[in-house]
């Protein structure tokens, strides 16, 4: 049940969560708490206690050691830390980027995407891997893709507008072999996005060297996130300051933050299976009801995909409109991701292949905890008056 009084129906989940009862009590228990983690003094040690008592936590949710954990401001500063802070690394070892190869998908995040192409302007080489029309990059496509110069691989788990799941363990094995065969270290990637709500996200099943989360699309507090490193890997610091988080991100932490996120990721794992059945059931209600009336919607990303994001497209129509006119009705839905929202069309439906009108004319309905089966019912009635009017 939503926790506030609303008539509205929301299902722009995937943009941002809201927070759950027990991240906001974690939070709120430990606002109190002003010492800087940093000092020596009670007040402090306390601060610093509740900081690594959630980063201990997540690091069991993610199956690592504590000390792997690097608290970050959100995602986005985690990818441009884990890749821009390797490629720093990696520029000062081999005294610039000319002659690396690095590798992303093409339907990754901004965050990731717009790093590659400042790898780029500095030199690197990159490749971008397409999916398949279901929205799947094949490991044989990566194989092929793979060089003797290449140093890094980055590959979203669970994509933000269709919901695809890559398969990240035989991506890993796949480098390993070329590792082997070429004497080289490559290291792998990857945005996690809202994956660990509804996988195990055991990064060593996955066997990936950096893996970077946000909790503001996990119901935890905005403003933190977390960046795993392997052992494997070194990266250097983008920012500068008082050396905190092992000297790779300055600046003071937040311990209540911290705490929220930990209480919230903690949470999700307690409810993960009953949730992808409950959220597949309402999602593939949603675009059953949808196609019975509307036969021509055509669905974006099918086969292992999270349980809670249905993107559809639809011709004739116009895709900002349906969206405002579904806010006039009290329903919150999206084009694209809100990252996005400047493009004409989605990158991520355009990679897919299909007419151009597909990419254009997207919409993402993401469920999440309070989405309840009236909700359904109601979008989906309201969408089909407004297209059929």
């Amino acid at each position: 049940m939503w926790p506030f009084k609303s008539s509205r129906v929301y299902l722009d989940y995937a943009a941002a969560t809201p927070l759950r009862i027990e991240a906001a009590r974690a939070s709120r228990k430990n606002e109190i708490i002003h010492g800087n983690p940093g000092g020596i003094h009670a007040e402090s040690v306390l601060a610093k206690q509740v900081l690594e008592d959630a980063r201990s936590m997540i690091a069991h949710e993610l199956g690592v050691k504590a000390r792997q954990i690097i608290f970050t401001s959100g995602s986005t500063e985690g990818n441009n830390l884990g890749i821009l802070g390797f490629a720093e690394f990696l520029s000062a070892k081999k005294n610039g980027l000319v002659g690396t190869h690095w590798i992303v998908s093409a339907i990754e995040h901004p965050s990731v995407l717009e790093c590659f192409s400042e790898i780029e302007r500095r030199g690197g080489a990159v490749t971008h891997l397409d999916p398949d029309a279901h929205g799947f990059v094949a490991p044989a496509v990566l194989e092929r893709a793979l060089r003797p110069e290449t140093v890094l691989v980055s590959i979203g788990w669970a994509n933000h507008e269709i919901g695809t799941v890559q398969p990240l363990r035989a991506f890993s094995q796949s480098i390993a072999k070329h590792e082997k065969e070429h004497g080289i270290q490559v290291f792998l990637h990857t945005d996690m996005g809202q994956a660990p709500l509804y996988k195990v996200p055991h990064v060593h099943s996955l066997g990936v060297d950096m893996a970077v989360c946000g909790a503001g699309k996990l119901y935890g507090p905005r403003g933190i996130g977390a960046l795993y490193l392997s052992n494997r890997i070194s990266i250097t610091h983008m920012s500068l300051g008082g050396g905190q988080e092992r000297g790779l991100r300055a600046g003071t932490e937040a311990p209540h933050l911290a705490a929220g996120f930990a209480a919230a990721l903690s949470a999700a794992a307690s409810e993960r299976d009953t949730e992808v059945q409950r959220l597949a059931a309402l999602r593939d209600v949603l675009y059953t009801t949808i196609r019975a009336t509307l036969p021509e919607a055509l669905r974006n990303g099918t086969g292992d995909t999270l349980p809670h994001i249905l993107n559809i497209s639809l011709p004739k129509i116009q895709a900002e409109y349906v969206v405002l006119a579904l806010d006039k009705a009290g329903i919150a839905i999206s084009t694209r991701s809100a990252c996005n929202a400047n493009e004409a069309q989605s990158h991520v439906v355009a990679a897919l292949g299909g007419e151009e009108w597909r990419a254009k004319n997207t919409l993402r309905f993401s469920l999440g905890l309070y989405t309840t089966a009236g909700d359904i019912q109601r979008v989906a009635r309201e969408l089909i008056r407004i297209v059929s009017r």
